[in-house]
């Protein structure tokens, strides 16, 4: 698994812990760092702030766009994932948007339901489709 792969996974982990915990979108990061076990990089960093501060924008295209899934109703690992992937293709100049649906879906295979891959392939493939429309 690659370094960036890892920072990714480490940015759900804080997600998903600050959400389980009742927590602000990205909550428990400030302990994660703290903690530093293990070690949380720039790029997690990165990720988690960013996802935390378009937060509002990022969960309402994904609402918007979900086909037959609430954001609520949703496993928390796959909102988490989306969160994260739709952070990366449209706030993330750095990361090349088949890399971040592709690590999105590949996280979604190895954390999540038998489902959630194409679930999450599909929502983020067509927020990849409105991207140019968007104005982000």
């Amino acid at each position: 698994m690659s370094a960036r792969s890892k920072a990714r996974k480490r940015a759900l982990d804080v997600l998903f812990e600050s959400e389980v915990r009742g927590l602000p979108v990205g909550g428990t990061l400030p302990d994660r760092i703290e903690d530093n076990d293990p070690p949380v990089n720039e790029f997690t960093v990165a990720l988690v702030e960013g996802v935390a501060k378009n937060i509002g924008a990022i969960d309402d295209l994904l609402s918007a766009h979900s086909v037959g899934w609430s954001l609520d109703r949703m496993p928390a690992v796959d909102r988490n994932i989306l969160r994260i992937g739709a952070y990366e293709m449209l706030y993330d100049d750095q990361v090349p948007d088949v890399v971040a649906v592709s690590e999105a879906v590949a996280m979604a295979r190895d954390l999540s339901t038998d489902e959630s891959p194409a679930f999450v392939n599909g929502l983020l493939a067509r927020l990849l489709q409105l991207k140019p429309t968007l104005g982000i």
